[in-house]
């Protein structure tokens, strides 16, 4: 089941748990198991959209953040991704793909915008940096569906995380799954499955700004 070309940019705010739902009751119905390309952030957003999205998928999970710093810091988050998909049972197989780890085009796309307060501009355009570099994977090796864990988080924006990546749908000509996975108590399950599996949990996005942000409070 694929969504038709042309969604666009939404003008009113969009209840897109609803639209997932819609699409997971389809794709049952079909008894087909479509391959995701699931781009993650870190272990902790990912296990919740793991457990939840392997009844329906065989997901492969991207790890692409070269907003993460510093280097330590992303290495950590990369072994506890790896841990957690090691350890979790799914339904349908789970594998994982690392990304190159490059900060220097983070900083390339952040150059003007390092002022900006986190969950602006400079939060929007790394949104588009990672998904953009998922979209082009997902067409590349011929994945059904691309999404990324980011819209658990109750601190980024979801509209505009699925306006990015129905766009990017529209260039690599690879279908968005819509997501919320805050919704549906998601979030709340996330930190259970943190909890259970002892993961690392950071306190702060992961980008430099980010964490100039968290030393200031």
């Amino acid at each position: 089941m694929k969504p038709s070309s042309g969604w666009g940019n939404r003008s009113v705010k969009v209840n897109y748990q609803k639209e997932l739902d819609t699409l997971l009751a389809g794709l049952s119905k079909e008894g087909k198991t479509p391959r995701l390309l699931l781009h993650a952030c870190c272990a902790p957003c990912s296990s919740y959209v793991l457990e939840y999205l392997s009844a329906y998928f065989e997901i492969t999970v991207f790890y692409y953040n070269p907003n993460i710093s510093p280097e330590e810091e992303y290495r950590k988050r990369v072994a506890e991704i790896r841990r957690l998909i090691g350890e979790m049972e799914f339904v349908h197989p789970v594998t994982f793909v690392e990304g190159n780890y490059d900060p220097e085009r983070f900083y390339a796309m952040a150059r003007g915008l390092e002022e900006v307060p986190e969950g602006g501009e400079r939060c929007f355009r790394c949104y588009r940096l990672r998904l953009e570099e998922t979209a082009r994977l997902a067409a590349e090796r011929g994945f059904d569906w691309f999404t990324t864990t980011l819209s658990i988080s109750p601190l980024k924006n979801a509209q505009k995380l699925n306006e990015t990546g129905e766009e990017l749908a529209e260039i690599f000509h690879v279908p968005h799954l819509p997501s919320d996975f805050k919704k549906k108590n998601g979030y709340k399950r996330s930190v259970e499955l943190s909890a259970e599996h002892h993961l690392y949990r950071q306190d702060y996005c992961g980008c430099v700004f980010s964490k100039r942000e968290r030393d200031l409070l």
